[in-house]
């Protein structure tokens, strides 16, 4: 086959999920693909992948993708005649600690919420199961009997000759060598054999995607590291039917294969590849067998597996896989890029990712946006940051080694820190602050007091910080606290049609006058929350816009994506401004004491905007905000900001003013009710479901975005809605909580934590019924909650659950 001269669509790299994607762009949407592989079909990293399928993960998007492989495959040799090795085997995971055990527990519960078929099984049905193995240490196991194993390399070919089956065509041995590119768009993409013409390129290169986004400007953090896998001769009474095993605890997982076991892990040294460039001709290619650093994996293999210390080993598979910082996969399309998808970084769950990340990619590529939320798999969580290969590589590192540690609730990486400070860094270490860190930044979660450790001491149940936690929040509600919320993401939109691009793009109504703020949500195609930020009119022609440090990449993109043409300009100016949160039932009495300016409530009221001078530095002054108590957020220049706060400190000394944490942040807006997007608002939500609708200006009779799909709506009863649940005692919640109402599954808890001023725990979750969700039957129903297996009372209950009597989010 000759190169053609153009296609709609390119598809570079003939791995799994390049096959895949070119299967569902031909088969979903008739599209005119054409799929590049620059050696052979699989000769990347999918060929020596271990071929593991497993399906839960923390994200229902997710879960809902990986579930997708399973069906996929197995009705795939169906379609094409081509086997894809599919064996729904289960899966077994085991536990061998108290910690482990709780986490299994709670994953339980996730499974439930999510529909999941999942089990809690003893060591003895462990034994029945798997009589190979030693049990003796083992507290318990999970089991998930939907969970199995693949072929990676028949999977792929099976894929390859659907897509072929499709209309698609696929071509091995062309190299992708660049791009013609016009402004930020691919127009044409050049190769060892010619050019091709085309409308969008899709780069599924595998451990090759970081250079090919190069040569479109584009940064795609992965990190190659090896990873090692033994194949052994036949182990005499192991089954061929026998279940998949991960053994956390011990680091390492089994499949069957041909009667004999494959065995490999993950350990806490791993050994990256180069930070720079992977040679073009890596194909095929394996590194010497590494029995030294293997030999970790070895002992404790055979410590659970007694009868492997006398097994042949037929082969080592000793190759490089493709990471990235956080451990989940990246797809999606970057902002630098105006037609390039990514579809890359999986972490050695290609094989159970594959099919789904294919069916979704193929959807985003068409209609240029996803499909459901996919948030934390998208490009855009990364920011310019992840340009600096050598953090890259160390945080992938890290992430690699905690592949199958216990994952203990509000965990925080160690390295590469501290990367990016705010000028209060110093400041703030000085009143014990314990740090976390968001996308680069450092960030205070707590302050330890005297005598107490300053670092987190990670559990299962209460951890320590949550009595100096609640100590914060008290302070807030009944004095003044104030938040270096510095690493807030900020924009400025400016322009003759500012105010006309800014109102397509809202929900809310920003054509307001100058000095007024909008609470806002941005929505998709669908009605869906993509972005619940603020926009401060500060000019005619101006607007400054505030939104979560994590969205900083994510809501610039999608705003400079879907603004309309005109006079107007888009700016990121995050590292111009320090942010300090004054916030509490004494914030005015502080705030006057450091400004001339009048901030009483009749010449500065909530919803507003002005500039005040505070320490000599002019400060953007917003009436806004997130703890549900009178406040301001003071944007102040960068290098003012330590002058500010120390100001602020000095002032608010006989107010008992303190610096407070973003742990005390989150509990004082559970009590208010107060949305996160990305857990209680997403992609998947409209403002209606979310109770918010409102923020939305349907009276208006203005377009924009979303507007058509919510008038979709109206009318309709709502399937889901929005709830809030009290809990008493000690439980733990956390999110993703299985809700019971009359004793049946409606929904899971979103988001949850513990209100201090309650002394109850709060959670947030969307309550489900295909008859319609309306006030009368949410409140005729008795719920419950599942929480790490056990059921607990729960009580219904409509936001804000703490006093109204202090500010709300809107005007």
């Amino acid at each position: 086959m000759s190169l053609p001269d153009r296609a709609q669509i390119v598809v570079i790299g003939g791995g799994i999920i390049g096959c895949s994607t070119a299967y569902h762009l031909a088969r979903d949407h008739k599209a005119d693909v054409l799929l590049l592989e620059q050696g052979q079909l699989t000769s990347g990293s999918t060929w020596h992948a271990a071929g593991l399928v497993g399906q839960l993960r923390s994200s229902a998007s997710i879960t809902q993708v990986l579930k997708y492989s399973v069906e996929l495959y197995k009705r795939l040799a169906g379609e094409t005649g081509l086997e894809t090795g599919w064996k729904m085997t289960g899966c077994l995971r085991l536990a061998t600690t108290p910690d482990r055990w709780t986490e299994f527990r709670r994953l339980a519960t996730t499974a439930r919420s999510f529909g999941m078929e999942m089990h809690l099984i003893s060591p003895d049905e462990v034994k029945r199961m798997w009589p190979l193995m030693d049990t003796s240490d083992l507290v318990g196991a999970s089991w998930l009997p939907t969970d199995g194993q693949a072929t990676p390399s028949d999977i792929t070919r099976s894929l390859a000759k659907g897509a072929r089956m499709h209309g698609a065509k696929l071509m091995e041995g062309v190299r992708v060598t660049g791009f013609r590119m016009e402004g930020d768009r691919i127009v044409a993409v050049e190769t060892t054999q010619g050019e091709v013409l085309c409308e969008k390129v899709v780069n599924c290169g595998g451990q090759w995607a970081r250079q090919i986004g190069a040569m479109a400007g584009i940064e795609v953090p992965l990190q190659p590291i090896k990873h090692q896998y033994i194949v052994t001769e036949a182990l005499p009474g192991l089954s061929t039917n026998a279940p998949t095993i991960r053994d956390p605890d011990r680091r390492t997982y089994f499949k069957e294969e041909v009667g004999g076991l494959v065995m490999g892990g993950y350990e806490p040294d791993p050994q990256p590849l180069t930070t720079g460039d992977i040679p073009n001709d890596w194909e095929f290619r394996l590194f010497d067998d590494d029995w030294d650093h293997f030999a970790q994996h070895m002992e404790q293999a055979i410590a659970r597996v007694p009868s492997l210390a006398e097994a042949g080993v037929k082969q080592m598979i000793n190759g490089s896989e493709s990471f990235t910082p956080d451990g989940n996969f990246i797809l999606g399309r970057a902002a630098e890029c105006a037609n390039m998808y990514v579809g890359a970084g999986f972490n050695a769950f290609g094989i159970a990712s594959g099919g789904g990340a294919g069916w979704v990619l193929a959807d985003w590529v068409i209609a240029g946006e996803a499909p459901m939320d996919l948030w934390v798999v998208d490009i855009r969580r990364f920011s310019s940051l992840h340009r600096d290969r050598h953090w890259v590589c160390e945080r992938t590192c890290e992430a690699y080694g905690k592949h199958y540690t216990v994952a203990f609730p509000h965990e925080e990486m160690e390295s590469g820190r501290p990367r990016i400070v705010s000028p209060l860094y110093d400041r703030l270490k000085a009143h014990r602050a314990v740090f976390g860190s968001k996308l680069g930044w450092e960030r205070p979660n707590w302050f330890a007091p005297e005598g107490a450790e300053a670092r987190d001491l990670y559990s299962m149940g209460r951890q320590n910080w949550f009595g100096p936690v609640g100590e914060e929040h008290a302070l807030v509600r009944s004095a003044v606290g104030v938040f270096d919320q510095s690493s807030f993401a900020k924009y400025e939109i400016t322009g003759r049609d500012a105010e006309r691009a800014l109102d397509w793009i809202c929900a809310g109504d920003v054509t307001k006058p100058v000095g007024r703020l909008t609470y806002t949500q941005l929505l998709n195609s669908r009605g869906g929350i993509e972005a619940d930020l603020t926009v401060a009119r500060i000019a005619e022609d101006r607007f400054y816009i505030v939104t979560g440090t994590g969205f900083r990449t994510h809501d610039l993109g999608w705003i400079v994506d879907h603004l309309p043409q005109g006079d107007v300009r888009v700016e990121d100016v995050t590292e111009r401004w320090g942010t300090l949160s004054l916030m509490g039932p004494r914030a005015r009495e502080v705030l006057s004491a450091v400004t001339d300016a009048e901030v009483s409530n009749t010449a500065f009221p909530f919803g507003h905007v002005r500039e005040i001078d505070i320490a000599g530095a002019m400060t953007r002054a917003l009436r806004v905000t997130y703890v549900g108590e009178l406040g301001w957020e003071l944007h102040v220049p960068l290098e003012a900001t330590g002058r500010v706060f120390d100001a602020l400190m000095e002032a608010g000394a006989g107010a008992r003013l303190r610096p407070v944490g973003y742990r005390a942040l989150e509990s004082l807006r559970l009590e208010k009710g107060y949305r996160a997007w990305s857990s209680d608002i997403t992609p998947n939500d409209t403002p209606f479901e979310a109770r918010l609708g409102w923020a939305v200006k349907m009276r208006s009779n203005r377009p924009f975005l979303g507007r058509e799909a919510l008038e979709g709506l109206s009318g309709k009863p709502l399937k889901k809605c929005f709830a809030g649940f009290l809990v008493d005692g000690d439980t733990v919640l956390l999110g993703r909580e299985t809700i019971l109402r009359d004793g049946a599954p409606v929904g899971y808890l979103t988001s949850g934590g513990y209100g201090y001023t309650l002394g109850k725990g709060i959670g947030y979750g969307y309550v489900r019924n295909a008859m319609g969700v309306k006030d009368d039957w949410l409140a005729g129903g008795r719920y419950e909650l599942v929480v790490a297996g056990e059921t607990v009372s729960a009580e219904l209950g409509t936001p804000p659950f703490h006093d109204p009597k202090g500010e709300r989010i809107r005007a």
